[in-house]
């Protein structure tokens, strides 16, 4: 990686390494607790596409891996409505929904009430970022790599939309980086 490229995403704060050593750390306590059953991952889109590639290649139990894509709409002012894409079958499996960032943890709120009403066995959360001070609801993740305060980050799959996603570590950005014209 250039040094314009480091300038305009801003400061690293999470090493190449120091990020490969977590994810395969995660994936050690993963595979313990789910031992005997077939991990079914669920990435939400479009951070964690990355982040899932270099666990589920850790883990050493059997993986099926499927994405989703949430999208929200505002109903009226005081109600958000999240879907999400395509409908996926989870009766009587244990799932893995995974995210690279979570925030607010509206969405995945949302997800693994959704998921369990679709009659999941289990669902665990896995996050790679978990933004506590952002955080809209009571929900902590199973497994989570890192705690960041940061304000906006990229890399290692998490981007400003299209920019910043192939860094091999992750930065601190004051601001989200503008899209290409």
């Amino acid at each position: 990686m250039n040094q314009s490229a480091t300038q305009e995403f801003g400061k690293m704060i999470l090493s190449t390494e120091q990020i490969r050593k977590r994810v395969q750390e995660m994936a050690r306590q993963i595979s313990r607790d789910f031992q005997g059953k077939t991990a079914h991952v669920v990435g939400v889109m479009e951070n964690s596409f990355i982040f899932m590639a270099d666990l589920v290649r850790e883990m050493e139990v059997p993986v099926i891996c499927q994405f989703v894509q949430p999208e929200s709409k505002q109903a009226n002012a005081s109600t958000t409505e999240i879907f999400f894409t395509p409908e996926i079958d989870v009766h009587g499996k244990d799932v893995l929904l995974l995210e690279a960032l979570i925030q607010s943890g509206l969405t995945s709120d949302f997800l693994i009430r959704n998921l369990l009403g679709r009659g999941a066995s289990s669902v665990k959360l896995a996050v790679l970022l978990d933004k506590q001070a952002a955080r809209r609801v009571s929900l902590q993740p199973d497994y989570f790599g890192f705690l960041v305060n940061d304000s906006f980050v990229v890399g290692y799959g998490l981007g400003a939309p299209q920019l910043g996603r192939n860094l091999p570590y992750i930065a601190a950005a004051t601001t989200p980086p503008t899209k290409p014209s």
